[in-house]
């Protein structure tokens, strides 16, 4: 269900109301003293966020790729004193 923007022309509020996409839209404001009229928001909705399995990066990746992976993940960090910037003075081949 999407995530509708509604501001009260009386009282400048602003508040988001989670709705199916055929409710009608809310002509009150949520605000009970108010009972100012609200008109919905044009807003730029929700973006996309790609996590876990089921997308090509992480699917299709060829089996040498996956196998470089894991051995990096394993292996230890050749300092263990360092600070953010890289600047211990290990030579990091």
């Amino acid at each position: 269900m999407p995530t509708y923007e509604y501001k009260c022309s009386k009282c400048g509020k602003a508040f988001d109301v989670l709705q199916g996409m055929n409710d009608k839209p809310l002509t009150e404001c949520q605000d009970k003293s108010c009972k100012g009229r609200v008109k919905r928001l044009i807003s730029s909705g929700a973006g996309f966020i790609f996590k876990g399995s089921g997308f090509y990066a992480t699917d299709y990746r060829s089996e040498g790729y996956k196998k470089r992976a894991k051995e990096e993940a394993k292996a230890p960090s050749p300092c263990q004193g360092c600070d953010k910037k890289g600047g211990c003075g290990v030579d990091k081949k």
